[in-house]
């Protein structure tokens, strides 16, 4: 338990907490030697541990690394304990953007100047591979000179994040702020996406309500989908234009971050910012990033322990839930269903170690080879089929830490022979455990065998 007054690795003095999370604490803090104000992000190692964030936190701390801007909250240091990950970040004073916008609209020059702020910041990270991913005013700071500070990089992805189409494929950021076609599961162009979340953000700062509203989640993606908006009369004409290309619900046609600099209402009274600093410039103390987590193998409270499986089921969010039903499904907004994609669903009341070993059953009684990672565990078949060998992955998606959902879908192989695996041999023997198979009802009530439907 930190305390105020606590001295930090002999550097830091700790104040008052600014704030906390699920997993960490935020306060308030003094440089000793240089009497400067930081804000220490305290973060649990058991905690991250347990929910598998330790590669999301060593990505942040990458991500910060490669962006030393203006407009930007800056890291300064990582530091770690035994239990503890440390950050000492740029204490930034004038709060959220958001607790202004709650007392009302701003005043044109007002939303510019924070608008132009924000798309340098946003220009500068994308210019350095790094596209943020959950841009709102929440994540936005002022500081005491009233300028703005983006922050919170929890979510962001680096350009080496991309598969090989190039494309980004999470679903990630806040509902009335991400962009279409990070709804659709098929992948997105991070820069694009961080785009259409600027566009939203100026939408709100001019008119302090959002511009894609529904109490129903599925109708507020529909707008979303659609670009469903309406400016209000307020609004000046350049302002309305220029918003009509920024949410773009076509990605390819959206309007890029170079046009938004050029367009003459951006540019007014716009002073761009020269970021002199470099790279070799920053601190010594970002250098040794792996220190910070170099005990959390020995620390770890997840491992596997006799008869248990080390499976971690993959967390769902939002998005994920909305699309697991085909009538929930919003890839259909985008693009034309196809009716023979060899995937299904079911879910369970049992654990993923439970789940784990009655899929390694399987694969031992039917000359299947089992690899697991995570929340994946990938099937194989020793022998040649029609089209080469059958290869199964099942992924297990954890809803609530007591409901698992397991996605079942054809890696490779035939699809014929894949039907009949599911038919007479993998839904079988997994009737102990399932609870539901998709668009069936729970196992516990009497009813008819049911069917393993294609999605």
């Amino acid at each position: 338990m930190e305390k105020k007054g606590t001295i930090l690795m002999q550097r830091y003095e700790l104040g008052r907490m600014l704030g906390q999370g699920t997993f960490a604490k935020v306060y308030h803090g003094r440089n000793l030697k240089s009497g400067q104000s930081v804000a220490i992000k305290v973060i649990d190692k058991e905690k991250i541990l347990k929910v598998g964030m330790i590669d999301q936190i060593k990505r942040e701390i990458s991500v910060m690394r490669k962006i030393q801007h203006p407009n930007i909250v800056q890291l300064y240091e990582v530091m770690a304990s035994k239990s503890k990950i440390y950050f000492a970040m740029e204490f930034v004073k004038g709060g959220e953007l958001f607790n202004k916008i709650a007392k009302g609209k701003l005043k044109e020059d007002a939303a510019r100047k924070y608008f132009q702020q924000l798309i340098g910041a946003i220009e500068f990270c994308h210019s350095r591979g790094v596209y943020h991913r959950d841009l709102k005013p929440e994540n936005l700071l002022l500081d005491e000179n009233g300028n703005l500070k983006v922050t919170d990089f929890g979510l962001s992805a680096l350009f080496e994040s991309r598969r090989q189409d190039g494309l980004l494929h999470t679903t990630c950021g806040t509902p009335a702020y991400v962009a279409p076609e990070v709804i659709n599961k098929k992948g997105y162009d991070g820069a694009k996406a961080d785009i259409w979340s600027c566009g939203v953000v100026l939408f709100v700062l001019l008119a302090s309500y959002l511009p894609f509203q529904d109490p129903n989640l599925m109708e507020l993606y529909k707008k979303i989908s659609r670009g469903d908006f309406k400016c209000p009369n307020w609004f000046p004409s350049e302002v309305r234009k220029l918003l009509s290309r920024i949410l773009d619900p076509n990605p390819s046609t959206r309007i890029t971050l170079d046009k938004i600099m050029e367009n003459s209402w951006f540019k007014k009274g716009h002073k761009p910012i020269e970021n002199t600093q470099t790279q070799e410039e920053k601190g010594d103390g970002l250098k040794d990033v792996q220190a910070a987590f170099s005990s959390s193998s020995e620390e770890n409270p997840n491992k596997a322990t006799e008869g248990e499986s080390s499976m971690r089921p993959t967390c769902m969010n939002a998005f994920d839930i909305i699309s697991l039903s085909k009538g929930f499904n919003l890839s259909g907004l985008f693009e034309k269903e196809d009716n023979h994609k060899a995937e299904a669903r079911f879910t369970t009341k049992q654990t993923p170690a439970a789940i784990v070993s009655k899929l390694e059953e399987i694969a031992g009684t039917e000359s299947f080879k089992v690899n697991k990672k995570d929340g994946l565990v990938k099937l194989k078949c020793s022998k040649e089929g029609r089209k080469g060998q059958l290869a199964i992955d099942a992924e297990i998606f954890e809803v609530t830490p007591s409901f698992h959902v397991v996605e079942v879908k054809k890696a490779a192989g035939d699809t014929l022979e894949y039907q009949r695996f599911c038919y007479q041999d993998l839904k079988p023997s997994l009737k102990d455990i399932v609870w539901t198979w998709q668009g069936g009802e729970p196992q516990q009530q009497p009813q008819p065998q049911p069917q393993l439907l294609p999605v």
